[in-house]
């Protein structure tokens, strides 16, 4: 509260004097207050001559416990949104909130198809069609993220690498799978190969240019791509190894060729005319 109540912009962390603190926490006697914050001080707290003030380590679980992200957040769902299964095809999908994820299932081939974490603040401050538009734009935030490296958890660096799935549920048009892993907090994060690449400058632009703007798209909106083989992927060479994932849209494409750590070394445009492709 009283970093909030200052006044001035940029000001830095609030500081409070001892005889403050006591003065607005329910503790028995100084001693005691004196004991916990000599145990906060360090990676929660620091100390200087004027007084105490959070880290930065402190202030983000002050903010964690303020905004209620460690509670269960509200019920949601099952509701009908757009989009089809990339397994069986069918416009039957349903979003609905299980624990702290958001999950897209499919009422046909009754399986899941998208889980994104979501914070119960973010639950609290959307709902219906707000709460699916924040849900797109946090799962492209992360995509992006994960696509450079980063690991949107704890923002640590991530290991990549390309898998081939022989048996794979999803459509013979991508049997590669890219399998993100963060030895900081230990998160794996797992797409299609295909998926991989969409937030790349070079399919943002190329898609733009035909009017679509996947950045304000979800996961579950490409599915379609896939499912009818518009998107695919391929090895084009294995030592080293290298893949191509190729995102048509009518008759021109957007070639993009990765290593075996999913990063991508080359673009190209290809603009059909009459059946013809030629580089643009």
């Amino acid at each position: 509260m009283a970093q909030y109540e200052l006044e001035q912009v940029g000001s830095g962390a609030a500081e409070l004097a001892f005889s403050e603190i006591y003065d607005h926490v329910d503790v028995e006697n100084t001693s005691k207050l004196s004991y916990h914050l000599g145990e906060l001080t360090g990676t929660y707290l620091r100390k200087s001559d004027d007084g105490y003030s959070l880290s930065h380590a402190g202030e983000r679980i002050v903010r964690f416990i303020l905004s209620g992200n460690y509670e269960q957040p509200a019920s949601f769902g099952p509701e009908p949104v757009a989009g089809i299964c990339v397994f069986c095809g069918e416009e039957t999908l349903e979003a609905s909130l299980s624990h702290q994820f958001f999950r897209i299932d499919c009422t046909q081939y009754e399986q899941q198809v998208v889980g994104q974490p979501i914070t119960p603040a973010q639950v609290e401050t959307h709902d219906g069609d707000s709460l699916v538009q924040s849900v797109k734009l946090r799962s492209a935030e992360d995509a992006r993220q994960i696509r450079r490296g980063m690991c949107p958890e704890c923002g640590a660096d991530l290991s990549a690498e390309v898998i081939e799935i022989p048996e794979s549920p999803l459509p013979d048009a991508d049997s590669f799978l890219v399998a993100s892993t963060c030895e900081a907090c230990l998160r794996e994060y797992n797409s299609p190969l295909t998926y991989s690449v969409v937030y790349h400058p070079a399919s943002v632009a190329f898609h733009w240019d035909r009017g679509i703007d996947v950045t304000a798209r979800g996961i579950w909106e490409f599915h379609e791509h896939l499912y009818e083989g518009r998107w695919t992927s391929e090895q084009i060479a294995s030592d080293p190894e290298e893949y191509r994932v190729v995102l048509r849209h009518g008759e021109d494409e957007v070639r993009l060729a990765l290593d075996a750590t999913a990063t991508v070394v080359r673009t190209e445009r290809v603009r059909g005319e009459s059946g013809e492709f030629r580089k643009s």
